[in-house]
């Protein structure tokens, strides 16, 4: 069943052509497949979509999350890049320059081109 099938994100873009530079460009992402209606990138050993729809980044929730070694370095090069990391100061969850701490780990927020959601996470070991 699907344990043994792979999955991957599939995330919403209003401007198909502006989510595909935001991605390749400033996220620095491979191309994978690119057509008139999704476009596909390689990270990490994994495939993730990007597809055309008038729904792009009205969900108010991490879509997708990259698992980091080093999140002030992914976070510093990505800055570079124009990326603005977000801060939040919620119940349960408090970020000081962008990052939040919780056990065992450290997260960061972003948000892509066309306003989703995207995470950075570092997994701390014991």
């Amino acid at each position: 069943m699907l344990t043994d099938a792979p999955v991957h994100a599939v995330i919403p873009a209003t401007d198909l052509e502006r989510a595909t530079a935001f991605y390749r460009d400033t996220l620095g992402l491979k191309l994978a497949l690119d057509s008139e209606q999704e476009v596909r990138f390689e990270s990490g050993g994994t495939v993730f979509s990007v597809y055309r729809t008038p729904n792009g980044g009205k969900a108010g929730h991490t879509l997708a999350s990259w698992q980091v070694a080093d999140l002030a370095a992914e976070m510093a090069e990505l800055r570079s890049r124009g990326v603005a990391f977000e801060d939040y100061d919620l119940p349960g969850l408090k970020t000081v320059n962008g990052v939040a701490e919780a056990e065992g780990m450290r997260c960061s927020w972003f948000k892509d081109s066309e306003g989703n959601a995207l995470c950075l996470v570092e997994e701390r070991t014991r």
